[in-house]
């Protein structure tokens, strides 16, 4: 997937590429600083706990530097379902691979869940902890002895505050992040958006889509999977299911008279239209498959990492 660059400040001289890993608690902003940097939504966003369960490399590239970020499920503390174990075997994989590590917390608080995340970080890697949601911060003076006691936990290159929804803040923390990567050649087409397919990002903002609009009733193990995905010149054609685990949720999904299935699709159907640019044909049904989220066979299929 091909996108348009913006600018920012970056070094120039040799070419540099390197791989970045944004790793945090669930809903300390991981993907929608993803999007930030990306420049482009790639990574879906919603309020409900757990709502990414990929790794999605988002990339960028400005001036001689081409940023490989990649975004990783909130690391689960809480659950030891066969999906969360599959979601953190993806964080624990992520980190091994990545040059640097940017360790999104939410300005002014860290938690034992926080903490948890910053132990996985393996030593020696590089990290620049992220201090989000700054704009929620009430008393800028009051988050100083914050950020120092911080330092003083783990080694940490950088701490960096920002609003991940304030576009001087990403720039500058791409500014930040540029001279830890390493001087090589670019790995993507510099045009290029991402590594996941049209058929990926399908499934993934249909799954946004419901949870946005089920809101708290919908238990976070609902699934989507693309039954069939088709391409006539610039249309696309795109069957899917929306797979839930009791047929309670399958009516909640549905609604009265189909509606909020209804417009679950519709949204869907014209955010895809937007990020493919080009014309989509959408079917969604719902599907009831009990305990599919304790079934490690099941968690395969669907498509999460082991």
């Amino acid at each position: 997937m091909k996108g348009t660059a913006t600018t920012s400040s970056v070094p120039s001289g040799a070419k540099r590429f390197g791989t970045i890993a944004i790793v945090g608690r669930p809903n300390v902003g991981k993907s929608t600083l993803l999007n930030a940097l990306v420049g482009q939504k790639l990574s879906i966003t919603s309020d409900k706990p757990q709502t990414t369960r990929h790794r999605l490399l988002g990339l960028r590239t400005e001036g001689v530097v081409q940023y490989a970020f990649v975004d990783t499920p909130g690391f689960q503390v809480r659950h030891t379902r066969a999906i969360n174990r599959a979601m953190n075997r993806t964080v624990t994989a992520a980190l091994a691979e990545v040059d640097l590590v940017l360790w999104v917390v939410e300005a002014g608080q860290l938690n034992p869940d926080d903490e948890r995340v910053g132990d996985l970080i393996p030593a020696g890697k590089p990290v620049i902890l992220v201090a989000n949601k700054l704009d929620r911060v009430l008393s800028r003076v009051s988050l100083l002895p914050w950020l120092q006691a911080l330092g003083a936990r783990k080694p940490i290159a950088e701490i960096v505050p920002i609003s991940a929804r304030k576009r001087n803040d990403v720039e500058r923390l791409l500014s930040i992040i540029a001279p830890y990567l390493p001087e090589t050649e670019w790995a993507f087409d510099p045009e290029q958006l991402t590594d996941r397919s049209e058929r990926f990002l399908a499934a993934e903002i249909l799954r946004e889509k419901l949870f946005r609009l089920t809101g708290d009733e919908l238990p976070y193990s609902s699934a989507v999977l693309i039954e069939r995905f088709e391409q006539e010149g610039e249309l696309r054609r795109i069957a899917a299911a929306i797979v839930v685990e009791r047929e309670g949720h399958k009516a909640m999904v549905i609604g009265a008279g189909g509606e909020r299935l209804k417009r679950i699709s519709t949204e869907a159907r014209v955010e895809m239209q937007r990020l493919f640019n080009a014309p989509v044909f959408l079917e969604v049904w719902v599907k009831t498959r009990s305990g599919w989220a304790d079934d490690q066979r099941a968690v395969r299929a669907f498509g999460y990492e082991d």
